[in-house]
């Protein structure tokens, strides 16, 4: 039993009244217009319905010319195998207030303190009711509504009345997840498409810095190489000018011996044709002398053959004039001489310029002999001055291009330390197998490739890197979202097993019970899950045939009123024993339907009710179906305006 007294103070038609309630079928009788529906009403009310809300203001159920109504509803809170329902409140009955103002100020009470509809709600849930459930609380002309729900609208009201939402719920949650999921793994598609699309632009222009990478570092090395190989330049020409020194100094060094040993020549030679000069000289007076000697001997050998001419013509008696004059000349000598020393003396004379002639042509032969040696020595004399000349010719050359080598060498050594400094701040020395030449041509390439890729910043490589992160990172979360794909698809398909089984399960003994009631009524009838498949699209169909009719939808259209009245009980007695809350109500639900039916639904009622251990409020405008054994009959009557519990039996 969930309530065991309502009071009401002020409430439509009641101007104070407290109505106990008992375990079981309560049933409140009355004529029309005493007062029975305000009395669910009031209850409806004070749980926090917001059915009275969309209907009409909830200052329209304040009574007639009063300012504020009062609903406390005494709630049953015994424990319940050695637990209370709500353990919060360590007592059997809570008080459960909700108060209306003229002003539409409206508040709850609980334990005469003020409290939210949130704490009313948490107090109901824990307590099992849901006053928003047709299923649970079904006011007048709800049992034509139910007949007009959709078919999904019937199953999840169901499901909230004998607690199998949390299953949908699971089932939605999951789905939600997945569409989540899938929303996420399409954005991140999306993404990664449009990453991969960026990624590629920036992998290509990644390539092209690297490519200018790799010809700045060329270019770099061809610097380097550039710079050593002018190195290499200059230190040849160093190492070649330095050969031309060295080949110059050994020139010279030649040059000075060759010199020193021209000179020892020349004075050698000075020397034999000084010599030879005084050998000549000596060789010249020895001929003067001879030819003197010659000469003397000649004369005498003439003069003494004139002589002996003349003394030959003397003694003949006929000198000539020219001899007399030689005669008388020499007279004295023709005196000291006589013929015979004439003749000796020209023997003489002439042996002795055979003698001397011999002696000329020896001195003649020496002095030619002399002569030519002089001539041979004075023409190496002269060779020796022209050597020696063309030495210090050679010599003044070599010491000229020697000082221009040193200029040159000194130069060139300044350029090769100028070069070698340079090309030390380039790198350590590397061997170069090209010319200047060539490596100048190859960086004229590669300076224009790099003008080729000028546009290429090194924000590339950045920007490459990130992309190329990002990328890995969307595919890796792709990757990880597609497996959370998979597995809600499976949660998906698991918990939308375990829905249907459950729900398969509950509408299978529903179903037995309900055509079970309807066999009491003449009719038939089945309860089935339709569109199982999609639990958006899943519904409850409620076909019933009366009168040997074949079963068709319950609908507002098939079906009379009291048929509809009679499929619906039925239905919600065949419910019944399902429903987890531990109240519930009905108002006027027998309007319709024929006395028989009436009966028949009113036992069944009784015997659901009895069974499920629960608490009915059943409104109905006659008690004659319910016997006072079986129920709490309460009469509700207005008099003069003012509803009054007349009777409770």
């Amino acid at each position: 039993m969930l309530i065991s007294e309502v009071i009401l103070e002020n409430f439509m038609s009641y101007e104070y009244a407290r109505v106990p309630f008992k375990h079981g079928v309560n049933v409140v009788c009355g004529p029309n217009g005493s007062g029975k529906s305000s009395l669910l009403l009031a209850i409806s009310v004070a749980l926090g319905q917001s059915y009275t809300e969309r209907s009409r203001k909830l200052s329209d159920l304040i009574r007639w010319g009063k300012d504020q109504a009062r609903v406390t509803l005494i709630l049953n809170n015994t424990k319940r195998g050695g637990r209370r329902p709500v353990p919060k409140f360590n007592k059997d009955q809570i008080f459960l207030t909700r108060v209306l103002r003229r002003d539409g100020k409206y508040w709850f009470e609980l334990e005469n303190r003020a409290a939210t509809k949130t704490d009313v709600e948490r107090l109901l849930s824990k307590l099992g009711v849901d006053p928003e459930n047709m299923l649970i609380i079904m006011h007048q002309n709800m049992v034509e509504q139910f007949t007009v729900l959709s078919q999904q609208e019937k199953l999840r009201m169901v499901e909230a009345a004998v607690g199998l939402e949390p299953y949908r719920q699971n089932v939605l949650d999951a789905q939600k997840k997945l569409t989540r999921i899938l929303s996420q793994e399409d954005s991140i598609n999306k993404l990664l498409e449009s990453a991969e699309q960026t990624l590629n632009y920036w992998r290509e222009q990644y390539e092209r810095y690297q490519a200018k990478k790799q010809l700045q570092t060329k270019r770099r090395f061809l610097e380097r190489e550039l710079a050593w190989a002018e190195v290499a330049k200059r230190e040849e020409m160093v190492k070649r000018l330095e050969t031309e020194r060295r080949s110059e100094l050994d020139a010279l060094n030649q040059v000075e011996e060759e010199t020193k040993v021209a000179k020892e020549q020349l004075q050698t030679q000075q020397g034999e044709l000084e010599k030879l000069k005084s050998e000549w000289k000596n060789f010249f007076t020895e001929r003067l002398s001879l030819e003197g000697e010659k000469a003397k001997n000649e004369a005498t050998i003439s003069f003494c053959e004139q002589l002996l001419k003349e003394t030959t013509l003397l003694e003949k008696g006929n000198p000539s004039t020219q001899t007399s004059v030689t005669i008388k000349e020499n007279q004295t000598q023709f005196r000291l001489l006589k013929s015979e020393n004439l003749k000796e003396l020209l023997q003489n004379s002439s042996q002795q310029i055979s003698k001397i002639n011999k002696e000329i042509d020896e001195n003649q032969n020496k002095t030619r002999l002399l002569e030519e040696n002089m001539d041979k020595i004075s023409n190496r004399v002269v060779d020796s001055r022209i050597q020696l000349a063309l030495l210090q010719y050679r010599k003044e050359n070599l010491k000229a291009e020697l000082e221009r080598l040193e200029g040159e060498l000194k130069s060139a050594r300044a350029s090769l330390n100028e070069a070698l400094a340079k090309a030390e701040q380039t790198g350590p020395r590397i061997a170069v197998i090209k010319s200047v030449g060539e490596i100048l041509d190859e960086i004229r390439v590669t300076d224009g490739h790099l003008a080729a890729l000028a546009d290429v910043s090194e924000d590339i490589e950045r920007m490459y890197e990130s992309y190329s992160k990002l990328y890995l990172e969307l595919k890796e979360k792709a990757q990880q979202v597609a497996e959370n794909r998979e597995k809600a698809l499976e949660e998906v398909k698991v918990r939308m097993q375990n829905w249907r089984t459950v729900i398969q399960s509950l509408l299978d003994r529903v179903n037995l019970e309900y055509q079970k009631i309807l066999a009491q009524a003449q009719a038939v009838g089945e309860v089935k899950l339709v569109n199982g498949h999609d639990i958006e699209a899943a519904g409850l169909e409620i076909d019933v045939g009366f009168k040997g009719g074949k079963p068709v939808p319950l609908d507002a259209y098939t079906q009379s009123g009291g048929e509809r009245t009679t499929a619906t009980m039925s239905f919600l007695l065949a419910l019944q024993q399902h429903v987890r809350s531990p109240f519930r109500a009905v108002d006027e639900y027998d309007i319709h339907m024929d006395p028989k039916n009436r009966e028949i639904i009113a036992k069944i009622l009784i015997s659901t009710v009895k069974d499920a251990n629960a608490q009915y409020i059943v409104i109905t405008p006659s008690q004659v179906t319910f016997a006072k054994e079986e129920a709490n009959i309460i009469t509700v009557q207005n008099i003069e305006g003012k509803s009054i519990i007349r009777e409770v039996a």
